[in-house]
């Protein structure tokens, strides 16, 4: 790209001493910079954090704080614009997957973006958060927030990361960006984040360093795409600390949207607004799906006429009568929002009866099979959506776990799932046994099939079957018409 040019002649002067701030040695430098970046129309490559002319500005280097999904598509994103970027983990196997060019976890594009960061030198990875610290300018936290048993978010992670990052910056001059990327609820970042980091480091955010929430909106299985076309960006803002939101408008300037600055409260609680109104959209689509196929009408149909009207029914997305959501966010994000109502003595019915939708999604696709009578049971695709490795809360794990407790026998495949235990962070003991290597061998054995993810060839595969089969179609895989010995039926439609 025209602006890596002028990027690599900012970062050889770097490299030829010690850290420096731009100044007004840099400022030719620093207007070519902005020359090549209004050539380029795709204004990707972030390779210097540039503030207004009367404030000093640190060359962009980053530490990612977890290295999960969102730590590793924003590293190798951020290493593919040109930063220098290190990722810190406590898992070595992440570790060490990163440092010899490889992804840890599969997301469409990953593999080629992370050895393309680190063969190109800008991405590398430790398990000692003191030391990403210590040799980069801005941290991206990026860890965690699980669900305890009864709803409420697990900040431990956060905290930890906060400390360390704290007893980080007691040691360090100079003015470093903590920027939360983690999913928090309001008030987080406040009573938890602002007080470790200020306790660890004996230093005042917005004086001694900065701070803000920077709310991450990557879908797994898309996250790239997310990445470099983004819907929205919000940046949340700690009190006056102006400079660190200066400092992420730079970061964010290669893109065409104009960032959201909000006050940081509102910032944390934005991404559960997005999340729980697409798990709404989800479950209201469903509902709707099973309406319609009571009355013999084509849900889809309905539902495409819906979505026509972009004005007032919003965007397409989640839109689709089919199966139960799940996965890392929705699920989460639902019990996190629920609790904080009754924590504030607040009602949240819509919320409540959108997971007690979502549970009788799945509960419907349990009675389809069950209404088969057959008990030979091939599952097509386990993890919670369609090109991620991810079986965090998926509904279709859910299922075959239901199904196998009540004595099916079940054969699966999905490619993205581990069979092996050194195979990948997802493998299951009790599911690897009943991986198969290909559709075709699951259908050859399978009395009943359980669509849930869509694969090439896979509906030429189940129009050539020979065996007796009852199909039950949780996405709408879209099929040729069949042969008198396969029986058809959708979940809503």
């Amino acid at each position: 790209m025209l602006v890596s040019a002028a990027a690599n002649k900012i970062n050889k002067k770097l490299r030829s001493g010690p850290p420096l701030r731009i100044n007004t040695v840099y400022r030719s430098t620093v207007s070519e910079l902005f020359s090549y970046r209004s050539r380029d129309k795709k204004m990707n490559d972030q390779s210097a954090i540039l503030m207004s002319q009367s404030t000093e500005v640190t060359l962009s280097r980053v530490s990612v704080i977890g290295a999960g999904y969102v730590g590793c598509v924003s590293a190798a994103c951020l290493a593919n614009d040109g930063l220098r970027v290190i990722a810190a983990d406590i898992d070595p196997f992440k570790v060490e997957r990163i440092n010899a060019g490889l992804s840890p976890m599969y997301e469409p594009g990953l593999d080629d973006l992370t050895e393309k960061g680190f063969a190109a030198g800008r991405l590398s990875a430790t398990t000692s958060i003191s030391e990403a610290v210590a040799n980069t300018d801005i941290s991206l936290i990026c860890v965690g927030t699980p669900s305890r048993d009864n709803g409420s978010l697990d900040t431990r992670y956060v905290e930890e990361a906060a400390q360390q990052i704290g007893a980080s910056l007691r040691h360090k001059t100079g003015f470093h960006v903590v920027v939360m990327r983690s999913t928090i609820l309001p008030g987080t970042m406040e009573n938890i984040v602002l007080p470790a980091l200020e306790n660890f480091s004996g230093k005042t955010a917005g004086v001694d360093f900065g701070l803000a929430y920077y709310p991450e909106f990557l879908r797994e299985g898309t996250a790239i795409e997310d990445y470099n076309a983004p819907g929205a960006i919000v940046l949340g803002q700690y009190a006056d600390d102006t400079r660190s939101i200066e400092i992420l408008k730079s970061l964010c300037a290669g893109f065409s949207v104009v960032p959201h600055v909000i006050p940081m409260r509102s910032a944390e609680i934005v991404k559960y607004a997005n999340n729980c109104w697409h798990a709404v959209k989800t479950s209201f689509a469903n509902e709707m799906g099973n309406l319609c196929k009571a009355a013999g009408i084509d849900s889809h149909v309905v539902l495409d006429v819906v979505c026509a009207d972009t004005r007032l029914n919003l965007s397409r997305a989640y839109m689709r009568p089919g199966f139960a959501y799940g996965g890392s966010c929705l699920p989460k994000d639902l019990r996190a929002l629920s609790h904080l109502g009754r924590s504030v003595n607040v009602p949240t019915p819509m919320l409540d009866a959108t997971r007690e939708a979502n549970d009788i999604q799945l509960q419907r696709a349990v009675s389809l099979v069950r209404k088969t009578g057959n008990r030979k049971v091939g599952i097509i695709g386990l993890t919670f959506k369609a090109n991620t490795d991810d079986l965090r809360e998926s509904p279709m794990l859910a299922l075959v776990e239901n199904l196998i407790g009540c004595g099916y026998s079940v054969t699966i495949y999905d490619p993205n799932v581990a069979s092996e235990e050194n195979g990948g962070r997802n493998y299951l003991s009790h599911i690897a046994p009943l991986l198969r290597e290909s559709p075709s061998d699951v259908i050859s054995s399978a009395e009943t099939l359980v669509i849930g993810s869509k694969y090439d060839g896979l509906s030429a595969a189940i129009a050539s079957a020979t065996n007796s089969l009852d199909v039950i179609d949780l996405v709408r895989v879209g099929l040729p018409p069949l042969s008198d010995n396969i029986r058809y039926e959708g979940l809503c439609w």
